[in-house]
């Protein structure tokens, strides 16, 4: 019977990274909710998940920590329609992925050097902006005369952000808008390119060393409330006005960007 507890407490110390119970669970919680906007709307959970855990982990675990739920619960949103419509966007939207894959191996070294208020800065700022625009109903829509270098652009722009904070959904977001894409494939894009971003980012912070054992641990326990949480969210979107569900999204993205820049410059 000691044995069995001490062998559980082993476990659960590997996959807390550390931490504190309290701000385990704390994750844990925050995950949840997470997958359930992403479930809901296609996006927002490491944005979610990074503001949220900027208040209570250290950056580098923040970051490590997304790494696992976002890369499985994208695979289950690029998915959901089959594997014939998620290679469709893939060959669609190349030069998106081809740019920031590329770009979040160059950025993803720069995240253990960038101070911290500087991090929070570059996250807060441009997530604020984005989504108060949104939700006062300003077009967000580019004039794209040359899609493919828009698509190559913003790709970068996306990269370089994605690498150092995880998050690379804002310039994907402005480039779905731009060219007009539907509700559906607008959240299966989404899904593909943050899933084919995931992997880079894995890969990317394996060799910086922010992935290691103990954070990949704490990762992988988060997989379970994102999972969750985004399940409950699948029927929300399949059931509930999608329109008016975003502008909710839309104002807690906002509190979220503003939440980041308060921890910057508190």
């Amino acid at each position: 019977m000691v044995a069995a507890v001490a062998a559980r407490g082993a476990g659960m110390d590997w996959a807390m990274a550390g931490l504190e119970p309290g701000a385990f669970w704390a994750a844990m919680a925050v995950t949840l909710f997470a997958g359930f906007v992403k479930g809901a709307v296609g996006f927002a959970m490491p944005l979610i998940m990074v503001s949220a855990f900027n208040g209570f982990l250290p950056p580098e675990l923040a970051v490590a920590g997304l790494i696992l739920p976002t890369l499985i619960t994208n695979l289950s949103q690029a998915t959901r329609q089959g594997l014939g419509p998620a290679w469709g966007s893939v060959l669609a939207y190349r030069r998106f992925l081809i740019a920031t894959v590329v770009f979040i191996v160059i950025s993803a070294p720069f995240l253990t050097v960038i101070p911290r208020m500087a991090y929070l800065l570059l996250l807060g700022v441009p997530v604020t902006v984005f989504a108060a625009l949104q939700l006062i109903g300003v077009p967000l829509a580019l004039p794209l005369r040359q899609r493919a270098r828009a698509e190559w652009g913003l790709g970068v722009l996306g990269g370089l952000f994605g690498g150092i904070s995880g998050i690379w959904g804002p310039p994907l977001l402005v480039y779905l808008l731009s060219i007009g894409a539907g509700k559906q494939e607008m959240v299966r894009v989404q899904g593909v390119v943050f899933l084919i971003g995931a992997v880079a980012l894995l890969a990317a912070h394996l060799r910086t060393g922010v992935a290691d054992g103990a954070s990949l641990g704490f990762s992988a326990a988060l997989v379970v409330p994102a999972m969750l949480g985004m399940a409950i969210g699948y029927r929300v979107q399949d059931r509930l006005d999608q329109a008016r569900f975003r502008r909710w999204t839309q104002g807690l993205l906002v509190l979220t960007g503003l939440n980041l820049v308060r921890q910057a410059v508190m």
